[in-house]
């Protein structure tokens, strides 16, 4: 890597600005080529068909239990063939608790250790590219490709379901429907908290990134201590201690699911997993401007 001084000389050249190195659409381009992107972009694409047959195959569906903290408990499953809106909804019941998890570590978890991993790092440090700059590039495009896996999974979903099932207004377990009007819209608030739940998975996953030069263990590390987290969660005897675990407020958004909109479980949530995350970023950000770079 370059030394202070080199650095510093760079730094003043004419036409030189910090805010250009590295730019977004350059990181976003790289990440998209990659193989693991596409992988988990046909999982998630695939899982709806996959539903599908198995519906077809299964019969009517039901029996499920869902719920969490935070919301009343519904079971989307017993009316998951009411409508192509039902079943976007149900596809995200079944997958929010952990395969959604995974795009969200994979992509912030392997973007500082997989460039320590190839030696690429200290190279696009002596660029020079700032270290903030690096994270702030890495991290704005890691988390728009996992707002980007959350959305593909309901939209193909909508899509699918439409095909098979037929387009209509959202059917309540509890009874009743929600007006055409307010489908999609309270779809969309479902895919918005969802991805606010899992930036404590993303904060997990990057601060892990800049601490190991090995990106299977940060993403490993980040979806391990959220399966603990589910694990807590389900110690009652902890109490009212639960409330301060993302995990306790993973299904709040069947709040918005139901005739009236309730804010309070997504709110107390929200809340939860934004302060989390933003300790996690912040370690992340301290720990790497303070790190010896050697690969």
């Amino acid at each position: 890597m370059s030394s202070a001084p080199e650095i510093q000389a760079l730094a003043e050249a004419p036409g030189y600005h910090a805010r250009r190195t590295l730019p977004l659409r350059v990181e976003a381009m790289r990440q998209l080529r990659r193989r693991r992107t596409l992988l988990m972009g046909g999982v998630l694409a695939a899982l709806p068909f996959i539903l599908i047959i198995a519906f077809a195959i299964g019969g009517t569906p039901g029996g499920g239990d869902g719920g969490g903290g935070g919301g009343s408990r519904i079971n989307l499953m017993d009316v998951a063939t009411e409508s192509a809106a039902n079943f976007a909804a149900t596809c995200l019941f079944v997958s929010a608790g952990f395969l959604l998890v995974v795009p969200v570590a994979l992509f912030c978890g392997d973007t500082v250790a997989s460039e320590a991993s190839w030696s690429s790092l200290r190279y696009l440090l002596a660029a020079p590219v700032p270290r903030s700059r690096l994270l702030w590039s890495k991290l704005v495009v890691a988390l728009g490709f996992s707002l980007a896996a959350m959305v593909l999974l309901p939209l193909v979903a909508l899509g699918a379901g439409a095909a098979a099932y037929g387009w209509g207004p959202l059917k309540l377990p509890t009874g009743g429907a929600l007006a055409s009007s307010d489908t999609l819209p309270r779809l969309a608030l479902v895919v918005a908290f969802v991805f606010v739940s899992q930036l404590v998975t993303a904060g997990l996953a990057f601060w892990l990134s800049t601490k190991t030069d090995a990106p299977l263990g940060a993403v490993g590390g980040a979806v391990g201590l959220t399966i603990v987290g589910n694990v807590l969660d389900a110690v009652t005897a902890l109490g009212d201690w639960r409330e301060f675990l993302p995990a306790h407020w993973q299904f709040a958004w069947a709040d918005a699911l139901q005739p009236d909109l309730e804010w309070g479980g997504m709110a107390k949530g929200a809340a939860v997993s934004v302060t989390y995350a933003l300790i996690l970023f912040a370690l992340a950000f301290r720990g790497f401007s303070r790190k010896d770079i050697v690969s």
